[in-house]
């Protein structure tokens, strides 16, 4: 039973809340929102603070013309309230210009990307830098890939070589992009990090983890391997791992892409590991041949855009 101090202090915590709410209910937008939930006033007073929180958000909304233009503190998002089992919760509810931006990326979603930075995982064709003649060769040769992908004509991916910086890696990631979009999956793997990422996780227990690592590789309905020949070469990483994902690759005529800032003859001599070994040339060779079985073979020399 209570005494009497814990009444009177009982008392006069309701007495705030009950003050504190009715002059929040004095706003007309606070009275409006709060008409909407259904829940007695006791109730909805412990809630004052958070309540206003939300009719402050939700009035920027009103009045806000684009995304860009976004006051609350969850860019393109609302802090809204809502019952649940009888209880008033409040959660970030995305507002319809983050809805429609989720909506034109959704087919993102249809890549995976392992290390890739933001600006390759968001690519886009029509974002693609057109001013360098250099690349005209290359745009001309995915535009095309990407008609004759939709037509369902299998054809060679591209071996992409060139000078670093030149932007090789963005325009094929803008071509998987856009392939996306026809519910294409694909994968864009930075190599030199997945072998670090691969070899650690064979090193560890989780047998499955490497696995599943792998075979997303092997398996990508398409597939842009960047940076080959920046990795530092061992017999497993380039026999057991590059090897056979090509290879595997090859036979099913899966489309495979590869940027490298070497070309053909010096990734060739990267691979060999050591170059006075006649066996090590040769496997490095099965490598070379895999590549030249999978893809077009194509430099580009262009202006450093990361300067």
């Amino acid at each position: 039973m209570k005494n009497i101090n814990e009444v009177k202090k009982e008392s006069n915590i309701n007495n705030k809340l009950r003050s504190s709410f009715e002059e929040a209910k004095k706003d007309f937008e606070f009275k409006e929102m709060i008409d909407k939930i259904n829940l007695p006033e006791d109730e909805l007073m412990k809630y004052t603070s958070s309540i206003e929180d939300s009719v402050k958000e939700y009035k920027n909304c009103k009045m806000c013309k684009s995304i860009l233009a976004c006051k609350n503190n969850m860019h393109g998002f609302c802090y809204l309230p809502k019952v649940v089992d009888n209880k008033l919760c409040f959660s970030y509810v995305s507002c319809k210009y983050q809805n429609k931006i989720d909506k034109e990326n959704k087919y993102l979603n249809n890549v995976t990307n392992f290390d890739v930075p933001k600006e390759i995982k968001n690519a886009k064709i029509k974002d693609i830098y057109t001013d360098d003649k250099n690349r005209q060769v290359v745009i001309k040769w995915i535009l095309n890939y990407i008609k004759e992908y939709k037509k369902q004509n299998y054809k060679k991916g591209l071996y992409l070589h060139g000078n670093f910086g030149c932007g090789k890696t963005y325009l094929l990631a803008a071509m998987i992009n856009e392939l996306a979009k026809e519910n294409v999956k694909g994968v864009i793997v930075y190599w030199p990090e997945y072998l670090r990422s691969l070899k650690d996780s064979f090193q560890s227990s989780s047998s499955d983890e490497f696995k599943n690592k792998f075979n997303e590789i092997k398996y990508a309905k398409i597939l842009l391997i960047d940076d080959l020949g920046a990795e530092a070469v061992t017999s497993w990483n380039r026999d057991e791992i590059l090897g056979s994902i090509l290879q595997y690759r090859m036979q099913e005529k899966l489309p495979t892409f590869i940027t490298s800032n070497l070309n053909i003859k010096e990734l060739e001599e990267h691979l060999s590991v050591t170059t006075s070994n006649k066996s090590e040339k040769l496997k490095a060779l099965r490598i070379i041949e895999r590549i030249k079985q999978l893809t077009e073979d194509i430099e580009m020399i262009g202006e450093n855009n990361r300067k």
